[in-house]
């Protein structure tokens, strides 16, 4: 089993230096996969979540490319109806082409009413439109001649709802749910299943982006995420996930304090005491 790494590509701690010791640092502990998130304007619905500045997705994973070396960058996740279907297609197969195949696209249909707003995108559309958006683009990708997608860039579907469901079966090389309990991904995974078998598709590979929040004592309850508490119950819950069939996991060591930013070295003592236990 794979395991990323989501890296704040916002908040006032943030600095071009910054991401580069993430990425370095990310790579260095031997995780496979480096993700960063998406937004375009930081309206107030945003910012309460993602503080700025926000680095844009697609030019931070290009400068984070010509920083590392062999570790997967993706994102997680990039709000489709954002931008034209045909500047993204291009934008992730040149980057996947210039990384040398390393990126994973996980994308969604987002959330933030506010920021549709600004950007003039219909908010109550942006279901069918991310369906639409997303065909145009693997229609785009099969030109390999003028796109050079290298048989087409990975796409991950982010989302629980049953449209994002049928979107991760009809769409998807993985379903990317993001920070739930287990028992929900358990739940929701089975449901997935059922929906490949009534559309006569095979089902995606399982990819779950978990909360990373080691604690010194353990945290119980029905409420309790994926990847919180102490670093045995961190280490338990993605040998569940594995069982569970999940071919990558990503740890997400984002806690919702802005200040968080600006102190990075606990975000990487976490990642680094999951790795010296990672499992097979």
């Amino acid at each position: 089993m794979r395991l990323g790494v989501n890296v704040p590509n916002f908040g006032p701690g943030t600095t071009p230096d910054v991401l580069r010791r993430w990425a370095l640092t990310v790579e260095g502990l031997g995780f496979d996969l480096l993700m960063v998130s998406d937004h375009v304007v930081i309206t107030p619905d945003v910012a309460e979540q993602y503080p700025p500045p926000f680095y844009e997705p697609f030019t931070t994973l290009s400068w984070l490319a010509g920083a590392t070396t062999g570790i997967t960058l993706g994102t997680t996740v990039l709000i489709v109806p954002y931008r034209h279907p045909l500047l993204v297609a291009r934008m992730a197969a040149n980057l996947h082409d210039l990384s040398g195949g390393r990126l994973v696209l996980g994308v969604g249909a987002g959330w933030a009413r506010q920021e549709f707003e600004a950007l003039g995108v219909a908010h109550e559309r942006r279901g069918k439109l991310t369906d639409e958006y997303l065909a145009a683009m693997r229609d785009a990708w099969a030109d390999e001649r003028d796109y050079r997608a290298r048989g087409g860039v990975p796409l991950w579907i982010g989302g629980g709802s049953p449209a994002a469901l049928r979107r991760a079966v009809r769409f998807g090389q993985a379903w990317h749910p993001l920070r739930n309990t287990l028992p929900w991904l358990r739940e929701t995974w089975a449901r997935l299943q059922d929906v490949a078998a009534e559309q006569e598709r095979p089902a995606p590979a399982l990819a779950p982006r978990i909360l990373l929040r080691i604690t010194p004592k353990p945290v119980t309850g029905p409420e309790r995420r994926a990847g919180e508490g102490t670093i045995e119950q961190v280490v338990e819950d993605l040998e569940e996930l594995r069982l569970l069939g999940a071919e990558t996991v990503v740890l997400d060591p984002f806690h919702e304090d802005p200040a968080e930013t600006l102190r990075p070295e606990a975000a990487w003592e976490m990642l680094a005491a999951v790795a010296a236990r990672r499992p097979a």
